[in-house]
């Protein structure tokens, strides 16, 4: 193999592989910018999973599989939303909760899954785009969820600093003690905010019985939710910045992948680590980054529960 094709090759596997953590990362920025810590993206995309699986072996269809998975994702996020928003408890707690309970439920319900497959989603070539050298086959001649996943950035991008509702979902993060002043319901926006985001993370699960795995094995998302809860902090809670750093953490997890392959010699369990190990040294930098130069990016209001007539 050519180092272009060889190139091809990873670009595109960079997109596949980056499109779930886009979607979580997603689901992240839009529950984060309301004010609520979402750390449940792994057990959320493992409802996702199972559901989208489930739908499409007895159905068939993969617009009702993933509509389906974004569904029930969104449900099992209402109550992160009870316990976080109503009751006021430790966001952190409630996050660490839900990923056990999406992990313990696909296990539960998966296992009589076992050794059965589903037809993954064929790539469709946009004509003309497609052939343009590298960025053709990357961007132009993937799949559906591919495509919606571009639109799903563009689409938040302009509703969060675009428009009056985009600004009130960022100032819900900022001074929900102001939004409550002027008449705005706290509550209702934030679990907007969850629920919106359980939804995309549960899309993101749908993604690898879709399109990566064909059939079911236990931990099918194999860490990924964690990835992207790591994510919302390394974009900066920005869906563009989103876009590059799941196809940056993409793109280390198909040169993971590919090494095995190819018989490179290196520890089987180095290149299993090498994307948590970038997550690490990337938190690690643009933390540093940060403090030398005083930038306050996290919404100054997440993770704190709004009580009202109090100010944070």
């Amino acid at each position: 193999m050519g180092v272009l094709e060889w190139t091809v090759v990873l670009l595109v596997a960079a997109v596949k592989m980056g499109t779930p953590l886009l979607f979580g990362t997603l689901g992240g920025v839009i529950s984060e910018r309301g004010g609520v810590i979402n750390l449940g993206m792994e057990g959320l995309m493992l409802v996702g999973a199972l559901t989208a699986f489930v739908v499409d072996l007895n159905t068939g269809s993969k617009l009702m599989a993933v509509a389906a998975a974004a569904l029930v994702a969104g449900l099992v996020t209402v109550l992160h939303g009870v316990v976080c928003i109503s009751l006021k408890a430790n966001q952190i707690a409630s996050g660490l909760a839900l990923a056990l309970f999406g992990s313990g439920m696909s296990g539960l319900f998966g296992d009589a899954l076992v050794g059965k497959t589903v037809t993954p989603m064929n790539d469709i070539a946009i004509p003309g785009l497609s052939a343009i050298p590298l960025l053709g086959p990357m961007l132009f001649k993937q799949d559906v969820l591919v495509y919606f996943s571009f639109f799903c950035v563009a689409a938040i991008w302009f509703v969060l600093f675009k428009t009056s509702l985009g600004l009130t979902i960022r100032s819900m993060g900022e001074a929900p003690e102001v939004c409550d002043a002027m008449g705005l319901s706290v509550t209702r926006y934030r679990f907007g905010c969850v629920i919106v985001g359980g939804m995309l993370i549960g899309i993101g699960g749908a993604y690898f019985p879709m399109v990566l795995t064909s059939f079911w094995v236990d931990n099918l998302t194999a860490g990924r939710g964690w990835i992207a809860v790591a994510l919302v902090i390394f974009a900066f809670w920005h869906p563009v910045k989103a876009l590059f750093g799941a196809y940056l953490f993409g793109a280390a997890i198909a040169l993971q992948l590919q090494a095995q392959t190819m018989g490179i010699a290196i520890s089987s369990y180095f290149l299993a680590m090498f994307p948590y190990l970038l997550t690490i040294l990337v938190l690690t930098v643009v933390t540093i980054r940060n403090n030398r130069k005083g930038v306050a990016v996290m919404p100054a209001a997440l993770g704190l529960p709004f009580f009202r007539g109090e100010k944070h």
